[in-house]
């Protein structure tokens, strides 16, 4: 089996709105599929609009959010100078990698969601049949891609992402730009949820999507599982 290359883009953006907060990527939701793709023997490239250093979200940092992969992030240097020195989304092309996965975090629906470079980077990898993986807030990375016809890449497609009960329990319902939920029904999707706080990862043809933080290593999963066809 040839060993598969997979590029993880995370956010550039630490401001929770302006609420004076923090906010940025979501530990668990980089550090689950991180290791999944290592332990299964791919390559991982990360990169970022910005370059350098991704914002953690300090949120995901709290005890009540650790699991076996957060705690095997704090110990792994090298993970660690990875993602100290992210490649520029600028810099990378899908011609180099064999599918694509986006972490959340609040973070995405500042800075991804509007990327002119994040949004033709999936263009790229959906026309050359590759898939696109993100899992919950990073969902919101799809919303303005379009296929060929000019379409939302979402209509008529089962997706899932972070879901407004989630949000209200957060208390960010108030904070954030707009509601993912919403926001993929409005553009077409056949939005997909389970209780609060439970795995759900979503497969339709090249996009696999998670709800929330539970979900990311089920939604790394799937991407590997689509890789390994």
């Amino acid at each position: 089996m040839t060993k598969q290359n997979i590029l993880m883009v995370l956010t550039s953006h630490s401001d929770l709105g302006n609420t004076g907060e923090k906010t940025g990527f979501w530990v668990e939701e980089f550090a689950a599929p991180y290791y999944a793709f290592l332990d299964a023997g791919a390559t991982v490239t990360l990169a970022t609009p910005a370059g350098g250093q991704p914002p953690i979200d300090p949120s995901s940092e709290l005890p009540d959010f650790q699991t076996a992969a957060t705690q095997r992030f704090d110990n792994d240097e090298s993970a660690k100078a990875a993602l100290a020195s992210t490649l520029k989304l600028s810099d990378v092309s899908s011609d180099n990698f064999d599918g694509i996965f986006y972490p959340g975090g609040h973070g995405p629906l500042w800075d991804l969601t509007e990327s002119k470079q994040s949004i033709a980077l999936i263009q790229s990898f959906l026309k050359q049949d590759k898939p696109v993986a993100s899992v919950c807030h990073a969902t919101a990375v799809l919303l303005n891609v379009t296929d060929e016809n000019g379409d939302a890449i979402v209509k008529g497609k089962a997706v899932t992402g972070f879901s407004n009960t989630e949000e209200e329990a957060v208390g960010l319902i108030q904070i954030v730009p707009f509601l993912l939920e919403d926001e993929l029904k409005n553009k077409g999707g056949d939005y997909q949820k389970v209780d609060d706080w439970n795995v759900l990862a979503v497969q339709d043809g090249l996009l696999i999507t998670g709800q929330n933080p539970a979900s990311s290593e089920a939604t790394a999963e799937k991407l590997l599982a689509h890789l390994a066809k």
